[in-house]
């Protein structure tokens, strides 16, 4: 096993046994799932990550973001109710735009609500959504 297989096992690893430790009696839910976010970033090579779950209702609510920016382009989808992670959620498949300049078809107001505030981080060019 190469050198960077092998950091990448351990950081799963780690992973892991951080997650498992932290489902204890009494466990902070929103710790955990900051740090789950925080994983995703370094696991999977993304810049950022956000976590979105549904209320007894169904409605989507932010629970977890790795930054500012992330964190207001989710309230951005969920606000214009609409963007990869809305899809997502309503059809229960993966939803990967690859060139966000193609989100404005898809979705204009988060596109153009992200350009206003600069949310966005400079050079992010793709999103990725995925249900559980």
């Amino acid at each position: 096993m190469n050198e960077a297989a092998s950091g990448r096992e351990a950081l799963l690893i780690r992973a892991f046994v951080e997650l498992a430790d932290t489902l204890v009696d009494g466990y902070d839910i929103i710790d955990l799932l900051d740090r789950l976010a925080g994983y995703c970033v370094e696991l999977l090579a993304a810049d950022s990550a956000g976590i979105l779950l549904a209320d007894a209702r169904g409605d989507l609510r932010v629970v977890a973001s790795t930054n500012e920016q992330t964190e207001w382009m989710e309230l951005l989808q969920l606000q214009a109710d609409q963007g990869p992670c809305v899809e997502c959620f309503r059809t229960a498949a993966p939803v990967s735009v690859v060139d966000l300049s193609e989100a404005t078809r898809r979705c204009p107001p988060v596109r153009g609500g992200a350009r206003r505030s600069r949310v966005l981080p400079l050079g992010a060019r793709a999103a990725a959504a995925a249900a559980w």
